[in-house]
């Protein structure tokens, strides 16, 4: 199974992107061995409309066009389930024996994510209640997948 981060907005070179690119070569590695086939970042332009819901469903459109079809797709957003990380790592490896070719984590724009795409997904996560920036929300989950991977391969990175 493939992973891949979509998120609307460009991140700029600076420690937010070596900590990102470094926990997704950290994922890729320990993943081969457990039958994820690649992790990737794909960063969506930010919507121009002048309205917010125009915005989000431009940008909803864009996170449609960037998925496979068949793919699971879990949104990141505030009002989101929250899952401990064995808990994470379990769904994901779940969705991987079940077959799952490619599962898509979507970090949105700066208002948020289209509720139509939000009744669309497969889970919607948050990481807290509290509101983040999207550079370190990125981090954070790119951080989790390689976590993800460590716990179902048994590494001790992970501890309980």
């Amino acid at each position: 199974m493939k992973l891949h981060i979509l998120a609307v907005g460009r991140l700029k070179d600076g420690p937010e992107r070596h900590l990102v690119d470094r926990y997704v070569d950290r994922a890729k590695a320990s993943g081969r061995q457990l039958g994820f086939g690649d992790v990737t970042v794909r960063e969506l332009p930010e919507s121009r409309a002048k309205q917010s819901d125009q915005r989000k469903k431009g940008e909803a459109d864009a996170i449609r066009q960037a998925m496979a079809d068949g793919a699971i797709l879990v949104l990141l957003d505030e009002r989101g389930k929250s899952l401990d990380s064995e808990k994470f790592a379990q769904r994901i490896g779940s969705w991987r024996d079940q077959g799952t070719r490619d599962c898509y984590f979507v970090i949105g724009g700066a208002d948020g994510l289209d509720k139509v795409l939000l009744q669309q997904a497969d889970l919607t996560l948050n990481f807290s209640t509290l509101t983040w920036p999207h550079q370190i929300v990125r981090v954070m989950l790119a951080e989790q997948i390689y976590r993800a991977t460590t716990i179902l391969s048994g590494h001790p990175y992970h501890r309980s």
